[in-house]
C-alpha cells in the first residue's frame, strides 16, 4: 500500500513539473543568429517553451552541444553536414543524409529553400582594376592579400582544397574574423575575404562575387538538425519552415538584422508583422549579463584560492614535487582559452554549461594563486623562522600564526591578479552559450556594431575596477598593519 502510494505521489509530481523547454542553439554569425530566433517563433507559437543559445561558436562546438544533448536543435547547412559532420565524399542529398544521422540519434528538417553556399567577394573597384571576374583570374595575383575565416581555413571544403583545385598560390592569406573581414575590405586592408552568398554585406558594400568557374563548392541549402529524442510536436512546428525561404528573402531577413541590431525583430519579419524590438530593455539585459559574469567569476575564483592556497603552501617546499606543481600550473596557463573551452566540451559531465566556463577559469586563476603563495612563503627571512620555532610554536601553528600573516600582501595579489584576469578571460564563456557579458561583445563583432560591444565591454572593464578597488580594501583588513604599503 505505502508502496503504491509512493509511486502515485511520484507520478503526481512529474505530472506536475514543468515541461523541458526547448534548447535551440545557433553559430556566430547574422544569419544563424536570425534562424535561431525564427525556431524560436515558432516553437512558442507551437506552445513550447525555449531556451536560445546565440552564437555558441561553429560547427563542432555546435555539433557536440547537440550529440550530447545540451541543445535540442540548431540551424546547419547541407554542403556542412556532408563534408565536415559526415565526411561524405560525393555531394548528398537531404534524404541520402537522413540514415547515418540517424545512427548517432539526430535527425534533419526539410530545406527551408535557400542555397547559403561558400563564395569569394571582392570590392567592385578593386577587382574592376584588376580585371577578376572568376576565381580562377587569381592564378595571375597571387600578391593579393586573402582574408579568411578561421572555419573555412581548416574546412574539408574550405582554403586549402579550392587553391589545389585552382591551383593558387597566394602569398598573404590569414585568418579573420567574419563580420570584420567586410569591414577590413571595405578599408583596403583585404584585397579578397569568403563569403556568404546571402550575406547582406555583399548587397550593401556593393561586393562582387567571383564566379566559382570550376564548381567547386557543394550546394549549402539550410536546414535543422534536432535530437531524435526532441517531441515530435516541435519539429513538426520546425517542418513548417520548409521550403519557405529563398535566397531573397533570407537576404532580405539578414539585411534587416545588422540594420537594427535586432536578430528577433529581423525574424518578425519573416511572419509579415512589423518589427518588433528586442525583448526587455537595456539596463534589463545589462543587469542580467553582469550577474551571470559574477556568477562565473565568483565560482571560479572560489574554487582557485580553495586549491591554490595548499597547493602554494606545498610549492613552497625545495623538491621535485614543488616543481611539478609550478610547471603544471604554468603549463595550463599557455593553453589558449578558445581551445580549453573546445577541449572540454566533449568531456563528460562537462558539455555546454556553466560547469564548463567555470572550470576552465578555475585552471586560469590557479598560476597567479600558487606561485605568489609559494613565492611570498619563501621569501621570509631564515631568523624569523628561527624565531618562530624558538616560541615552539609546532609547524602548524608556525605557518597559521606566523609565516601565512607575513606572506599575506604577496598573496592577496595573486588572488587580486587572478580575479581581474577572470574577469576578462570569463567574456569567451558566451562562445559556449553560458552568458556573461561576452555575449554583447561577441554579437557586436557579429554586426560589426561598436555600440553593442561596448554594451559588454564597459560592464566588463567596470567590473575589473571594483576588483582592484576591492582588494584594497580587502587588504586593509587582511593584511597585518606593519606589513601594509604605506600612501
Amino acid at each position: 500500500m505505502r508502496g503504491t502510494v509512493a509511486i502515485l505521489l511520484v507520478l503526481a509530481f512529474c505530472a506536475a513539473a514543468p515541461p523541458k523547454p526547448v534548447a535551440v542553439g545557433s553559430k556566430k554569425f547574422t544569419e544563424s543568429y536570425v534562424l535561431g530566433e525564427l525556431a524560436k517563433a515558432v516553437l512558442q507559437r507551437a506552445g513550447f517553451t525555449v531556451e536560445l543559445r546565440q552564437g555558441m561558436g561553429g560547427t563542432i562546438i555546435l555539433w557536440q552541444a547537440l550529440c550530447g544533448g545540451q541543445i535540442s536543435l540548431y540551424p546547419e547547412y547541407t554542403g556542412t553536414i556532408g563534408e565536415e559532420i559526415l565526411r561524405a565524399k560525393e555531394p548528398l542529398s537531404v534524404d541520402s543524409m537522413r540514415a547515418p544521422l540517424r545512427q548517432q540519434g539526430i535527425g534533419v528538417t526539410g530545406e527551408l529553400g535557400f542555397n547559403n553556399t561558400y563564395a569569394l567577394v571582392m570590392t567592385r573597384q578593386r577587382a574592376g582594376q584588376l580585371g577578376i571576374r572568376k576565381i580562377s583570374d587569381l592564378r595571375q595575383h597571387a600578391d593579393l592579400r586573402v582574408g579568411l575565416t578561421h572555419e573555412f581555413l581548416d574546412r574539408q571544403d574550405g582554403w586549402v582544397p579550392l587553391s589545389r583545385r585552382y591551383h593558387l598560390q597566394m602569398d598573404d592569406v590569414r585568418g579573420i574574423d567574419h563580420a570584420l573581414g567586410y569591414a577590413a575590405l571595405a578599408g583596403g586592408s583585404l584585397d579578397l575575404k569568403d563569403a556568404y552568398a546571402t550575406d547582406a554585406k555583399i548587397v550593401e558594400n556593393d561586393l562582387v562575387v567571383l564566379d566559382d568557374d570550376l564548381h567547386f563548392f557543394p550546394q549549402y541549402k539550410a536546414v535543422f538538425l534536432y535530437r531524435l529524442d526532441t517531441d515530435p510536436h516541435a519539429v513538426a512546428a520546425l517542418e513548417t519552415l520548409a521550403g519557405t525561404l529563398d535566397e531573397g528573402r533570407m537576404t532580405r531577413l539578414n539585411a534587416e538584422a545588422e540594420r537594427t541590431k535586432d536578430y528577433a525583430g529581423a525574424a518578425a519579419l519573416y511572419f509579415g508583422g512589423a518589427p518588433r524590438r528586442a525583448d526587455g530593455n537595456l539596463a534589463t539585459k545589462v543587469a542580467h549579463w553582469t550577474l551571470r559574469h559574477l556568477e562565473l567569476v565568483g565560482a571560479s575564483l572560489l574554487l582557485a584560492i580553495i586549491v591554490g592556497l595548499p597547493l602554494g603552501i606545498r610549492a613552497s617546499r625545495p623538491g621535485p614535487v614543488s616543481n611539478f606543481i609550478l610547471g603544471a600550473c604554468g603549463i595550463i596557463q599557455t593553453i589558449p582559452s578558445l581551445a580549453l573551452l573546445a577541449l572540454l566540451v566533449p568531456v563528460p559531465f562537462f558539455g555546454i554549461s556553466p560547469a564548463t566556463a567555470i572550470f576552465a577559469l578555475f585552471l586560469y586563476s590557479l598560476l597567479p594563486i600558487v606561485r605568489n603563495t609559494a613565492t611570498g612563503l619563501q621569501d621570509i627571512p631564515a631568523a624569523v623562522r628561527d624565531s618562530a620555532a624558538a616560541l615552539g610554536l609546532e609547524p602548524r601553528a608556525q605557518l597559521r600564526k606566523v609565516f601565512l600573516p607575513l606572506a599575506s600582501r604577496t598573496i592577496l595579489a595573486g588572488i587580486k591578479t587572478s580575479a581581474i584576469i577572470n574577469v576578462g578571460t570569463a567574456t569567451l564563456a558566451a562562445l559556449i552559450g553560458v552568458g556573461g557579458l561576452g555575449e554583447p561583445i561577441l554579437s557586436g563583432l557579429n554586426l560589426n556594431d561598436s555600440n553593442t560591444i561596448l554594451q559588454g565591454a564597459i560592464p566588463a572593464a567596470s567590473l575589473a575596477l571594483l576588483a582592484q578597488v576591492g582588494f584594497e580594501a580587502l587588504d586593509r583588513v587582511v593584511i597585518p598593519k606593519g606589513l601594509r604599503l604605506k600612501p
